[in-house]
């Protein structure tokens, strides 16, 4: 849980006009005159952020990579009953980037005789009862009471359920949203960005329910259709190959023979432990030749009539023997690190 240093809103904020820039700029100071800023210096992976808390709104500079990250950084507490937009753990991407906190609020539930009291930031009367353990069910009607009694102290409102003999059940629910992960082979090894946000979407599903003296006893799917389709996360994944300077040649033929870019690792490591890249490497006991090491050699001729010389010819031959016998170069240097032969 991270810890309560302040709220928002007891900064002071000031909209200064930055005359060469022509823009509007948001200023927040701690009560002391402190401006408020991360500790980091300029990065191009920095943005703006701006954090909506209930009626007050903070914008900072910052470096951090997740929604919680940012919220730490500011000592920002979020309990488990606040709502979050975008999620904790989403990807900060883009140069305007909006936080918006939903600070739950007690509320009481009544069911007939039965008083749920629940902690919640949905403004929802339906969401409220579920979240109650409350089931509402299609026809019941949810009445909102401002709450004027005492003994409900802290309660902001009361939701009062009236039941009217529904059957049928209707829910509407989130669809988790996937995560597509994309290579760059031009950016380091290991880096990450995030090229497009996932959004969740949402399903509306009809039950005709089963009752037994008043009790629920079984439901039945009636309907189920999508509403919002959900939004892949994209995340871009850095896979630029680091070679050694002895292999760039070997390199620039192998893409040109048309390896996959997944696969160039494997297909480097491979390549050496059989022939060192040498396009007229020869075994003197099998007779194995070229780069593939291929037995015998003239099989490479379905690649091109110079598969002796070319070892751009051998390659391509290469690459579609490990397609066709291993499915990819990952397999193939799998089965290679098991057996010692491919």
């Amino acid at each position: 849980m991270m810890k309560l240093h302040f709220r928002i809103r007891d900064f002071f904020c000031a909209i200064m006009i930055v005359v060469m820039g022509a823009f509007l700029t948001l200023h927040c100071f701690a009560p002391g005159g402190l401006a408020f800023a991360d500790d980091e210096s300029n990065t191009s992976e920095e943005h703006f952020v701006t954090i909506y808390d209930d009626k007050s709104y903070l914008t900072v500079k910052t470096a951090a990579r997740t929604v919680r990250d940012v919220l730490e950084k500011v000592n920002l507490e979020v309990t488990e009953s606040d709502i979050v937009e975008p999620g904790l753990d989403t990807l900060v991407a883009g140069d305007d980037y909006h936080i918006n906190i939903h600070r739950a609020r007690p509320a009481l539930v009544i069911d007939g005789t039965k008083r749920s009291y629940v902690m919640t930031a949905s403004y929802d009367p339906k969401a409220i009862a579920r979240e109650a353990g409350v089931t509402v069910y299609d026809g019941d009607e949810i009445t909102v009471e401002s709450n004027q009694n005492f003994l409900e102290a802290g309660v902001v409102s009361t939701y009062r359920i009236e039941r009217n003999g529904g059957r049928t059940l209707t829910i509407e629910e989130a669809i988790g949203y996937p995560t597509e992960t994309r290579y760059d082979y031009n950016m380091a090894k290991g880096e990450k960005r995030l090229e497009q946000a996932g959004e969740e979407g949402r399903k509306v599903s009809v039950y005709e329910v089963q009752f037994e003296n008043n009790v629920e006893v079984n439901r039945r799917l009636v309907s189920e259709s999508i509403k919002t389709e959900p939004v892949p996360e994209i995340v871009v994944v850095g896979a630029k190959l680091s070679v050694a300077p002895e292999q760039e040649t070997c390199l620039g033929w192998i893409r040109e023979a048309g390896v996959p870019e997944d696969g160039i690792e494997a297909a480097i490591y491979i390549i050496y432990h059989e022939s060192g890249c040498r396009v007229d490497a020869e075994n003197a006991s099998s007779g194995a030749y070229g780069i593939p090491q291929a037995l015998p050699g003239s099989k490479m001729s379905s690649a091109g009539d110079d598969w002796r010389t070319n070892p751009v010819t051998q390659i391509r031959w290469m690459n579609s023997y490990v397609t066709g016998r291993y499915g990819g170069w990952q397999q193939a240097l799998e089965f290679k690190q098991a057996k010692g032969w491919y």
